[in-house]
């Protein structure tokens, strides 16, 4: 007779097999749960795993094609009124007024300073005397000589005295010319003892006030007046740079226009304007001073400011722009970068750049119109490799495992916690 065979659930194991989830402990539900959702974690990865294994890496590709590259330069500038005037006097004396305020814009001919007047008077009445008794000389002389012009027409005398009668009538005529020449000057010195502005400007403070002496010529300014409206921006630029700048002006592609950026960061609101360059060449730096014009009817502007000049030197047409992040430099120094070819095999590519325009980089040789750059993904390929490429920007993130075990971990957690509540029920 057959031997019965017993079924593992059957006899005294069968109560532990089935026992019932309420008869567990909280800490043994927990710790089953979590075996479970490990176990089910680690099979998904590795299904993911299986099914992704012979799929080439995604990289992130740009398509190369050609635009207008802007040639815009940005140079330190310093701010220079666009006419000053140093005040100094032209004649000696003590300083009598201030006739300014100081700080306020004063016209051209308007009085600055007067000096006391009393010797330069005095010389000028001297001098007007002396003007006078030269005229009176001059008419005893012409009389004399018109005498004797008459005698010597009747024979009555010689032609020696009637000569000698012209010419005493000429030197007199010459003494009043230098009276008088010697009384204008007397009136210049006269009327520089009122110190005037010679330009229309703001006005700075005063280096003396009334009682001073002061001499004529001296090396010490009364005061300064400057034109702020309109202000002069000096911008120092290489020699190699102001030759493209010629070339584009001269071409039409460069602007003569130049945007200000004030040491604070913000943009000035008035643009400048290109007026000259310099002739000479720094021979210590090889740079070259241009000077643009700029509005400053505000007076915002003030001498001896520092800026940022930004001005468009021309434009390259048809220029060839590439991400720069899509380039590196090889152990050597060369620019580098990945292009996916025919059959999607990367290739490494020696490129040559002529200058970063933003965060782009201006190719001149090394690429070609239509061909696919790498951009993204460049971590874990090389040169040779197979890859799918895809439109920049538009790779899949690796996030999804992550977030995959995050949930399943709040899911046996959720799990465990109601487990426990029903224990407690």
């Amino acid at each position: 007779m057959p031997k019965k065979m017993t079924p593992p659930w059957s006899g005294p194991d069968r109560r532990a097999a089935f026992r019932p989830l309420s008869a567990m402990s909280p800490s043994t539900i927990a710790a089953a749960l979590a075996a479970v959702a490990v176990l089910v974690l680690t099979g998904c990865g590795e299904k993911k795993k299986d099914a992704g294994k012979g799929a080439p890496p995604e990289v992130g590709v740009v398509i190369v094609s050609t635009q207008d590259a802007p040639m815009a330069l940005e140079l330190p500038g310093r701010l220079v009124a666009s006419q000053i005037a140093e005040i100094r006097p032209q004649v000696g004396g003590i300083v009598q007024k201030r006739l300014f305020e100081e700080g306020t814009v004063v016209r051209a001919g308007q009085p600055l300073y007067q000096l006391d007047p009393a010797t330069y008077e005095a010389e000028r009445a001297r001098t007007a005397a002396a003007l006078q008794k030269a005229e009176a000389q001059v008419a005893v002389a012409r009389t004399r000589a018109e005498r004797d012009a008459e005698l010597l027409k009747a024979d009555a005398l010689s032609r020696q005295s009637a000569d000698d009668s012209a010419s005493a009538l000429r030197q007199a005529q010459a003494d009043v010319a230098v009276a008088r020449a010697a009384l204008d000057a007397a009136r210049v010195q006269l009327e520089r003892t009122r110190i005037t502005a010679p330009i229309t400007g703001r006005i700075e403070v005063s280096t003396v006030t009334a009682g001073a002496l002061v001499t004529a010529a001296q090396t010490t300014a009364l005061t300064t007046v400057q034109q702020l409206d309109p202000m002069h921006v000096d911008i120092v630029q290489s020699s190699a740079e102001i030759l493209q700048l010629r070339r584009s002006l001269d071409g039409g592609t460069g602007s003569r226009q130049v945007k200000l950026v004030l040491e604070d960061g913000s943009a000035y609101a008035r643009p400048a304007t290109l007026q000259f360059s310099g002739v000479t060449v720094d021979r210590g730096t090889g740079a070259v001073t241009i000077r643009a014009v700029v509005p400053n009817p505000d007076n915002m502007l003030m001498p001896g400011m520092v800026v940022r000049a930004k001005l468009l030197a021309g434009i390259d047409r048809d220029a060839i722009l590439v991400p720069q992040q899509g380039v590196s430099r090889s152990p050597t120094g060369e620019a580098t970068a990945l292009v996916v070819g025919p059959d999607n095999k990367l290739q490494n590519r020696v490129l040559v750049l002529k200058r970063a325009v933003g965060n782009q980089w201006l190719v001149t040789s090394g690429l070609k119109v239509g061909e696919k750059l790498a951009v993204e993904g460049l971590q874990r390929v090389r040169a040779g490799q197979t890859v799918t490429p895809v439109a920049a920007g538009s790779r899949k993130g690796t996030g999804g495992a992550a977030s995959a075990a995050s949930s399943a971990a709040s899911t046996s957690a959720s799990a465990a916690s109601g487990a426990s509540s029903a224990q407690g029920r």
